[in-house]
C-alpha cells in the first residue's frame, strides 16, 4: 500500500471512524481501523460488531492495499504533524508515515484478521433531509429509555405510512413522536424497524464531524436502506451500518388520549422559567410540581418540607374544566426544550392521563408525560 493524502482529510477522516473503536481485550482487533487502499482513494473502516462506519478520502494511490493499525495511536500521531501532504507507505509488518520534517514507523496488524463489514441491499431505501432528520430524531431521542431492560424501547421506532416517517421513543414514563417526509422509488407502506439509539447518535456525530457543506457530498440527503436484521445510513463520503433492534414495539398509539376535557394555551418561555422555579422546591427523586388550571390561568407549585415551597400564576387561555395533577419537571421540560414554537397546548383528561403537549402550528411533533399519582 502506498498513498499519498492531505492532513486535514485524513484527520477528519479517522475522527469520523475512530470514535467507535475501543480498548476491547477479548477481541484486540476492534482497536484497530482498517485502511484500504484503492485505486479511487483510501476507505477508512472501523467496527465495534454492532455499529460499522466506512469513510472514504480522496487520496492519490499508487499502490493498492490493506492494513489495519492501532486507532490510538495513528489518530494522536496524525493530529500532530504538520498542515502537509502525507505520504503512507506499508513495508512488511509497518506503516510507514512522513510529512515535512516529521517520519514514524508504526506497527500494525494483518487486514485478515478485521471483521467482514456486512452489506445492505438497496431493495428497501429511502432518503430523507438531512436537516430534518437531525430535528427530528434531536426531539424524540432523548425520550429513549436508558437501559437494555426492555430492548424494544431502547431504541427510536421508525414507522413509514404514507411518504412520511413516524419517529417515536418512550420510556414508559414519557412518549415523543415526531413526523418527517420521506422520498423513495418503492412503495414502503407499513415498514417498520427499530434502530439502536446509540446509532442514531453515531449518525448524528459523523453528520457534526463535517465543518461546512464542502466537506460533504449530497449533504441535503441520507440514503436508507434496511432490512429484517440491519439498517444502513449513507451520507456523502461516510457509510454506517449497525444491526436493528428485533422485537415488537408497544403500541403507542392506545396510550395518547385522543378525548380531553381541559386546554391550556400557553406561551413556551413563561412556562419553562416557572417550571425551573418549582423544580428548585420538588421533591429530590421525585421531581414533582403541580399545575393547576383556573379561568386563563396556569399556577405552577411545588413544597418541599426541607425546602419550602414555590408558587407561580401565568396568564393564558384555557378551554374546558380546571384541572390540577403533578407531574415530573424534568420530564416536562425534556419535551418543551425541543419545541421551537412559542406557544403551546396542553391537554387534559383527567389527573390519571397522561399529558398531551402540541404546538398550533407544528402538528408533527407530539409529547405526553405520565402524572404523578398522589
Amino acid at each position: 500500500m502506498k498513498l499519498t493524502s492531505l492532513k486535514e482529510n485524513l484527520k477528519q477522516g479517522l475522527s469520523i471512524v475512530g470514535h467507535l473503536t475501543t480498548k476491547n481485550i477479548n477481541l484486540p482487533i476492534l482497536n484497530n481501523i482498517l485502511f484500504r487502499a484503492k485505486k479511487e482513494g483510501l476507505e477508512l473502516i472501523s467496527t465495534n460488531l454492532e455499529i460499522s462506519i466506512v469513510h472514504f478520502l480522496r487520496s492519490k494511490v499508487d499502490q493498492e492495499g490493506e492494513i489495519a493499525i492501532d486507532s490510538k495511536i495513528i489518530n494522536d500521531y496524525v493530529s500532530l504533524l504538520p498542515e502537509e501532504k502525507i505520504e503512507i507507505e506499508t513495508v512488511n509488518d509497518e506503516l510507514k508515515i512522513k510529512c515535512k520534517n516529521y517520519k514514524t514507523k508504526i506497527n500494525t496488524q494483518n487486514s485478515k484478521d478485521f471483521p467482514l463489514i456486512p452489506v445492505v441491499e438497496n431493495e428497501n431505501c429511502f432518503y430523507v433531509k438531512t436537516d430534518e432528520f437531525k430535528k427530528a430524531v434531536g426531539s424524540v431521542s432523548f425520550a429513549v429509555a436508558p437501559s437494555d431492560g426492555r430492548p424494544e424501547i431502547s431504541g427510536i421506532f421508525f414507522s413509514l405510512i404514507n411518504k412520511n416517517i413516524f419517529l417515536v421513543a418512550t420510556d414508559s414514563y414519557r412518549l415523543a413522536e415526531k413526523s418527517i417526509s420521506f422520498t423513495s422509488d418503492k412503495n414502503l407502506d407499513d415498514k417498520k424497524f427499530i434502530v439502536p439509539a446509540k446509532t442514531i447518535q453515531e449518525v448524528i456525530r459523523v453528520l457534526n464531524n463535517f465543518k461546512d457543506d464542502e466537506q460533504i457530498e449530497n449533504v441535503d440527503n441520507i440514503k436508507i436502506c434496511f432490512n429484517e436484521n440491519q439498517i444502513s445510513f449513507s451520507f456523502g463520503s461516510s457509510f454506517l451500518i449497525s444491526r436493528l433492534i428485533i422485537g415488537s414495539y408497544p403500541d403507542y398509539k392506545q396510550i395518547i388520549p385522543n378525548n380531553k376535557k381541559t386546554e391550556i394555551l400557553v406561551n413556551r418561555s413563561e412556562i419553562i422559567r416557572a417550571i425551573k422555579a418549582a423544580g428548585l422546591f420538588s421533591k429530590t427523586g421525585i421531581n414533582d410540581v403541580g399545575l393547576s388550571s383556573k379561568k386563563d390561568k396556569l399556577i405552577v407549585f411545588s413544597n418541599s418540607s426541607q425546602l419550602g415551597e414555590n408558587f407561580v400564576e401565568i396568564d393564558c387561555k384555557t378551554k374546558g374544566e380546571e384541572m390540577e395533577l403533578f407531574i415530573n419537571y424534568k420530564y416536562l421540560l425534556d419535551g418543551l426544550n425541543n419545541i421551537s414554537e412559542e406557544e403551546i397546548l396542553l391537554s387534559f383528561l383527567d389527573r390519571n392521563t397522561p399529558c398531551k403537549i402540541e404546538t398550533k402550528k407544528d402538528d408533527k411533533f407530539l409529547y405526553i408525560v405520565m402524572p404523578i399519582r398522589q
